[in-house]
This record gives structure tokens, C-alpha cells and sequence, in this order.
């Protein structure tokens, strides 16, 4: 069975650039890496990003788009030509996946058109667009979604899908029951943890309460041909060296829990 690969978010580096994230990744032995692309801005120069790719051997695995609130400006204003120039970033790169998130409340006219041309990027390049699922705000009782026509992506149905386990702890939302409801759709994994607070915390796996070891055993029993990406908030780090630390348990977790159930099911 040809073993999962494993990547890494340029943005689980952040505030470094993502030329750090390209090191940190052929460093500890990371399979590739998921550009974030957002301010940063070798994240928007594809030219850049090549040569960071011949520099370190360390493929791209995949790009998100530019579609988190400090991004709506990256590329263009328009959400369908970001979404479009993500896709072409990820055919000159030789990524797989472009991860984007769904549509936010006032983008109407985007939303609307968002289902069809999702399906009519992936027809016209076989890249998968893995839409992602998102989480609420919640201020007490009151739950407000920023997306439409939900933070779930399910709910209107696409052929790939990206399962974000830190917004499944921000959401309140079972992780599996979510990953059971995508299916075979189910394409990218962004790996990290959460206490269930609602905020979006992305913590290393396994210093939360998400069940992440579960679902990694998961996806490698049932022949999972997608992608695995740490996704993880390092800001706190105090040197690079405790990052390093921090990014390599991230990375043996992710690969013990893939391992374990492969050799359970040979």
C-alpha cells in the first residue's frame, strides 16, 4: 500500500514566510507542503514558489486559496478569479488539490455560482477543489455562520471536500460523523486539534480533544488516496527551535496513527 502523504501548511510557520515553511518541511521529512496563500508574498508568486521547490526537493501538495477575511484582496477582489487563479497556481506547481472555503454570507452572487464552477474547474483540469468546512461565531447562546449556505459543505454537496479538524472542535461538530457524511469525497485532511472553545486554535495533534488519531486510522483502513496536512498554530513558539519541536510531533503523530491501522490491515 503506497503510504499517505503527509504535508505541511506554510501556514503552520507563520509569521515566517513561506520559504521557512519550504525548509521546515525538507528539514523534518515532511512529503510536501500546502501553500497558504495570503499576504505573504512569495505565497502569490508561482515563479517563486517554483524555486522554492527546485531549492529544498519538497513538492507542493496542494494550494488554499486565498478566501480567509485578511485575504479578500489577494490576486483580485473578485472571490471567482481568486479562486480560478488558485487553480492555475496549482496545475503550473503540479498540486493535486486546491482547498477553498465556502462561500461567505455576502457573497451572493459568488454563492450562488459556486457549486457549478467548483465542478466546472475540476472538469476542466482533473485538479480537485476540496471544499472545506467551517465554524460558526458563537456568543453564548447565539450561533452566527459567516457562510452561505453553511459553515458545512455537505450540505450542498461537491464532489471533494477538505475536513478541517480544528474547525470541527470550534463548531462543536463530530469529526467523524463529518468525515462519514463527506465519504468518498473526503480528499484532504487538515490535521490539528482542538478543546472545543470557540475559536479556531489549531493546536498540534493530540493536545486537544478532537479525535484525531481515530480518524487518521480511519482514513488508512479504508484506502484513503488523498492527502494529510498539518495545519497547526506555531505563533507561540519562542525560537525556531521549539517550532522545529513542535512541527516533528506533529509529523510522528500524523504517521504513527496512519501506520497503526495499515498494519492492522495489511
Amino acid at each position: 500500500m503506497t503510504p499517505i502523504p503527509v504535508g505541511l501548511s506554510t501556514a503552520s510557520v507563520w509569521p515566517r514566510s513561506a520559504a521557512t515553511g519550504f525548509t521546515t518541511a525538507a528539514e523534518l521529512g515532511y512529503d510536501g507542503v500546502e501553500v497558504m496563500v495570503w499576504a505573504d508574498p512569495l505565497s502569490q508568486d508561482v515563479a517563486a514558489l517554483r524555486r522554492q521547490v527546485d531549492r529544498t526537493g519538497v513538492p507542493v501538495l496542494a494550494v488554499h486559496a486565498p478566501c480567509l477575511l485578511i485575504t479578500q484582496r489577494v490576486w483580485s477582489p473578485d472571490p471567482e478569479t481568486r479562486l480560478r487563479r488558485s487553480v492555475e497556481a496549482a496545475q503550473e506547481l503540479g498540486a493535486r488539490t486546491v482547498v477553498v472555503h465556502p462561500p461567505f454570507r455576502w457573497q451572493r452572487r459568488y454563492a450562488d455560482a459556486f457549486p457549478d464552477l467548483v465542478a466546472s474547474l475540476e472538469d476542466a483540469t482533473g485538479i480537485a477543489v476540496a471544499v472545506e468546512n467551517m465554524f460558526p461565531v458563537r456568543r453564548g447562546r447565539a450561533v452566527v455562520s459567516a457562510f452561505r449556505p453553511s459553515t458545512d459543505p455537505t450540505v450542498v454537496g461537491h464532489r471533494h471536500y477538505t475536513l478541517d479538524l480544528s474547525h470541527t472542535a470550534a463548531a462543536g461538530v463530530d469529526a467523524v460523523g463529518l468525515a462519514e457524511r463527506m465519504g468518498a469525497g473526503l480528499t484532504h485532511l487538515h490535521l490539528a486539534d482542538g478543546t472545543g472553545v470557540a475559536k479556531d486554535e489549531h493546536l498540534v495533534p493530540g493536545r486537544g480533544a478532537q479525535p484525531c488519531a481515530r480518524v487518521l486510522q480511519t482514513l488508512a483502513a479504508t484506502g484513503f488516496g488523498g492527502q494529510v496536512v498539518l495545519e497547526v498554530n506555531t505563533r507561540r513558539a519562542r525560537t525556531a527551535a521549539e517550532r522545529l519541536r513542535d512541527l516533528a510531533e506533529a509529523l510522528r503523530f500524523a504517521r504513527v496513527h496512519l501506520a497503526h491501522k495499515r498494519r492492522m490491515n495489511p
